[in-house]
């Protein structure tokens, strides 16, 4: 094996202990992360010494504990800035927030998933269960299906391949093919709603942020719980959202995204 390849199989083992670590969202414990890890004990404590050696990660002695180190957090930080439309949306979605009282959320998509990457929950909005960094189904969600809907055709049909059409709940689409027929409403409309789909009692109503160029770059969705509204009385948010969307969409068409 080349020293190239060894490398990359060392940065690649280096970066599954990353996303592990991160996905107990707190403090965790070394036997806690051999229990869930498909590396020996020995290749995981190695990955993980040298992790905190370079400040990916972070060890507290007294706790001992595990948690995500300054560097990797400076590093995220930094991508956050300039890999996302999530600095440009931010003041756009601030003045939606105080304009609606509810919490806002924007999403990219990320293999065929939504990656929330900025949240604005107002104290006295209801909680959601999104919040930036995280990810969700596409095929459930306000901003998902909006997403979805002005995807280019090739970009659509491998995304609907990696949906997993899981029911949360009763109102959960469980095919391509009912996701297919709101899909086209959803373009005809320019909007769409969460109507409980993957958490009993929150809803939602989301636009897509389109360049310029109709280029499909995320989705906003202004979100509450049933307690509170109906998807009736979310449609008094349409022409705010999309004037949102609209203003994001023109600022961003200069940038370049990934895809």
């Amino acid at each position: 094996m080349s020293t190239g390849t060894a490398g990359s199989g060392t940065v690649k083992k280096a970066l599954e202990v990353l996303e592990l670590v991160a996905s107990f969202e707190r403090p965790v414990r070394f036997p806690e992360v051999l229990e869930m890890s498909e590396f020996p004990k020995g290749t995981l404590y190695r990955l993980m010494k040298s992790l905190v050696e370079q400040s990916m990660l972070s060890f507290d002695a007294e706790d001992q504990t595990y948690s995500l180190g300054v560097r990797l957090i400076r590093l995220a930080h930094a991508a956050w800035k300039n890999a996302s439309l999530a600095p440009i949306a931010r003041p756009f979605i601030e003045s939606l927030a105080a304009q609606v009282g509810e919490t806002i959320h924007v999403a990219q998509v990320d293999h065929g998933q939504v990656l929330f990457i900025d949240k604005i929950r107002l104290a006295e909005s209801p909680e959601t269960l999104a919040r930036a960094g995280k990810v969700a189904p596409a095929y459930c969600t306000g901003v998902g299906k909006a997403m979805l809907a002005f995807m280019a055709p090739k970009r659509l049909e491998l995304a609907l391949q990696q949906q997993a059409y899981f029911k949360y709940t009763s109102a959960t689409h469980g095919s391509a093919e009912t996701l297919l027929q709101e899909l086209e409403q959803i373009r005809a409309e320019g909007i769409s709603f969460d109507r409980e789909e993957h958490e009993q009692g929150t809803i939602s109503i989301a636009a897509p942020i389109l360049s310029e160029n109709g280029r499909m770059l995320g989705a906003v969705s202004i979100a509450t719980s049933t307690s509170q509204h109906s998807l009736e009385t979310l449609c008094e948010f349409r022409e705010p959202l999309l004037d949102v969307t609209q203003k994001i969409g023109a600022e961003a068409s200069s940038w370049q995204f990934p895809s």
